[in-house]
């Protein structure tokens, strides 16, 4: 079943031991990943500053994109939870780009990611709410 998600596009999710051994090269000093997951090749995570996007490209998969959306950047964030048919569940998050949060033109933009069906994604959406939450409170202050 893994495989067919990862081919529908669904995350599944990944040890954070084998997130460590494979992209351990991608954290910065301190940082730890608290949890990750992967499509066939690609993959996010994340960690105690930022969400981590992995891009595997090319046939081989050899060449690599690494994004980064720092945590503190991330202002708002919607759930779809599955419904029947194909529908797959999706969390959507908005995020400033701009390097100053306070400013007159913030640039944003919004990045989703789709899980499959019986995946329960009340548990991310409520940690990047909580987030969300936190980063208005203190951009507001």
């Amino acid at each position: 079943m893994g495989l067919f998600s990862g081919l529908l596009n669904n995350y599944s999710e990944v040890s954070v031991q084998e997130l460590t051994a494979q992209y351990g090269a991608y954290l910065m000093p301190q940082e730890k990943i608290l949890m990750g997951f992967k499509l066939v090749r690609d993959s996010f995570m994340f960690t105690d500053e930022r969400l981590i996007l992995v891009d595997h490209q090319g046939v081989t998969g050899k060449k690599t994109r690494v994004a980064s959306i720092h945590l503190n950047s991330i202002y708002e964030v919607t759930m779809e939870t599955a419904g029947t048919g194909f529908d797959d569940s999706e969390v959507t998050i908005h995020y400033i780009t701009s390097p100053y949060f306070k400013t007159n033109n913030v640039s944003t933009a919004t990045y989703k990611f789709e899980f499959g069906k019986k995946f329960n994604v009340q548990p991310i959406y409520v940690a990047l709410m909580t987030i969300a939450h936190q980063n208005n409170k203190r951009l507001n202050a």
